[in-house]
């Protein structure tokens, strides 16, 4: 890893502000200056102030190529994740720029970051030094090769597999990420007493606990209502598919959080009535739709769905707290261009479809509702498997 001067960290700092590719046009003004590595710098840096404040507030802190900070996971994403597991040694066996290494180290006395690409690996190391992480060890290996030769054994493994292709494509199977975790997973609990597996969020839940078979338990996690994590603990003899613990939890940003657990087994086994949209119309968080409790929810809060596919749910009190968005309904409408402007005087609304046979995009274009306002059209399906429009504001 190169050293920057003082001359060029002070640049750095300096610029840390300003627009990149406006510094780029400025190239003549600094000929004996390295232009466009320190701006790749700078721009890095920005990227990371929302998601990665820690390392971008640091005036020495050293940053890889954009993709990596974009691919980390968020201080908020990993300081929950670390907050759910503790012991005396973890290995992150894909561990990247570091982020979760980090956290994970405020929970463990030991923390093993194995990183295979060299360069990257020593940026980590480097940063570690910085932020006073001074019980990560920091090794240039692939996760394979680490496995191989590590002849101790962990309290926990932790694995976040590549999930981009030879052509930069997303990828969110299992097998087809890098590396496979079903063809390690025999390996994997010969050396730690547990795994911590983390998943594509478009990965289906399903599935994964179907391939796993080993899960205890899963988190789904959301930051401001974006699924942005789905945690696997995996633990040998762990419980039947249906018996796993699934926690669906949003961090919010003033620090709180919503957060239902519940089985899959108690989902289907939920006792849930569906009914005409009523005063309250509510849409729950990311989180909870990701991790699929539907009826539990329905039951646990005592709503009535509109649909058994629709996901929205309705009462004519209303709940405090809900885990999601709450509304008034003003009005129901047909999907009629007419009808529904008669509601919108100035023709702007904010637009969500939930079991509907049209999109936003043509919604928009039929009707020409523009989108803001304090108006929120939910375009979905009732209970009688009619199209309906519910017109209303945030509660």
């Amino acid at each position: 890893m190169r050293q920057f001067t003082p001359e060029e960290r002070a640049f750095m700092q300096e610029h840390r502000h300003q627009e990149p590719a406006a510094l780029m046009l400025q190239a003549k003004r600094y000929p004996h200056l390295p232009l466009q590595e320190l701006v790749q710098q700078i721009q890095a840096r920005q990227k990371a102030e929302q998601k990665l404040p820690t390392w971008a507030q640091h005036p020495d802190t050293v940053f890889p190529v954009t993709l990596s900070v974009e691919q980390s996971s968020s201080e908020a994403a990993a300081a929950y994740k670390a907050s759910l597991v503790s012991g005396k040694l973890l290995v992150d066996l894909t561990g990247g720029f570091g982020v979760d290494s980090f956290y994970f180290a405020t929970r463990f006395a030991e923390v093993i970051h194995v990183e295979q690409n060299p360069d990257l690996q020593e940026i980590a190391r480097y940063n570690f030094g910085l932020l006073e992480a001074g019980n990560i060890q920091s090794m240039a290996i692939t996760a394979e090769a680490f496995l191989q030769s590590f002849t101790g054994m962990a309290d926990m493994l932790y694995l976040d597999p590549a999930r981009r292709g030879g052509s930069n494509q997303k990828l969110h199977l299992l097998q087809d990420c890098e590396p496979d975790v079903l063809h390690l997973l025999p390996l994997l609990f010969t050396k730690a007493s547990a795994v911590l597996l983390k998943s594509s969020p478009m990965l289906d839940i399903d599935l994964a606990l179907e391939q796993l078979q080993h899960v205890a338990r899963v988190w789904i996690v959301a930051v401001q209502n974006e699924v942005k994590e789905v945690l696997y603990l995996l633990e040998p003899g762990a419980t039947p598919p249906a018996q796993a613990i699934r926690t669906a939890i949003n961090l919010l940003p003033n620090g709180t959080t919503q957060e239902i657990v519940f089985t899959k087994a108690a989902e289907e086994d939920a006792d849930v009535s569906f009914a005409d949209p009523q005063r309250y119309i509510y849409e729950p968080n990311a989180a909870i739709l990701k991790a699929g409790a539907y009826r539990y929810l329905a039951q646990r809060l005592q709503l009535q769905k509109l649909h058994p596919n629709s996901h929205l749910y309705t009462s004519a009190t209303l709940v405090p707290d809900f885990p999601g968005r709450s509304f008034v309904c003003l009005a129901m409408s047909r999907y009629n261009k007419k009808e529904l402007l008669r509601h919108l005087p100035g023709k702007q609304a904010n637009i969500t479809v939930r079991n509907f046979p049209d999109t936003v995009a043509g919604i928009r274009q039929k009707t020409g509702i523009r989108e803001g306002g304090h108006t929120y059209l939910f375009f979905t399906t009732d209970m009688h498997q009619k199209p309906v429009v519910l017109i209303c504001r945030k509660a």
